[in-house]
């Protein structure tokens, strides 16, 4: 059974920093592009960040050298380190893995206040 495990969300100020971090199993996650992705209510899900297979990272325009991306493949994990954060970055934060077929996180919220 496939799961990818979020957490890591919650409330921080502006300017301040959190850590998301998905824990998958069931599936071969070391050939998957793992990624996150956010969704603000009655808007579409965006990519904010993924890395694939051999490391290589994609970011947002929006997160470019605030948010950082990582896996740690004997953990099953991907990383999101989140710095500078502002209020437009809240948002329910998905974790999704893309190869075969897509997997997706239940997601964990994310609000920055200003």
């Amino acid at each position: 059974q496939v799961q990818l495990a979020e957490s890591g969300g919650g409330l921080v100020q502006a300017g301040g920093s959190l850590e998301l971090s998905c824990t998958a199993s069931g599936f071969m996650f070391r050939i998957y592009t793992m990624g996150w992705y956010r969704q603000v209510s009655g808007r579409q899900r965006e990519l904010v960040a993924d890395i694939n297979s051999g490391g290589a990272t994609n970011y947002a325009d929006s997160v470019k050298g605030r948010f950082t991306i990582s896996r740690d493949n004997a953990k099953n994990t991907v990383i999101l380190q989140m710095n500078n954060l502002k209020p437009e970055d809240t948002a329910v934060y998905y974790c999704g893995a893309q190869r075969f077929a897509n997997y997706w996180g239940q997601g964990t919220q994310v609000t920055v206040s200003s």
